[in-house]
């Protein structure tokens, strides 16, 4: 019982993961940057915070579940 729900928690963070790092914008200016309208494209600081704890958040939960499952502790 207790193997069953470290795995659907281990899925669902993974799944959740994947959709968290692609919702991150790039770092780089990238082609507004040439015509110096990099300012227009400006992302919010606030929402790319707590973005990030999230993703980190989530990344833990799967690490501390792949640890569990993968040292055979939880059986």
């Amino acid at each position: 019982m207790l193997l069953t729900l470290v795995w659907a928690i281990q899925i669902i963070a993974a799944l959740l993961l994947i959709v968290l790092i692609l919702l991150h914008s790039p770092k780089g200016d990238g082609i507004a940057g040439i015509g110096g309208a990099s300012h227009v494209f400006a992302s919010q600081k606030s929402a790319e915070k707590g973005l990030n704890k999230l993703t980190g958040i989530v990344a833990a939960i799967f690490l501390v579940c792949t640890f569990l499952l993968g040292f055979g502790i939880i059986k």
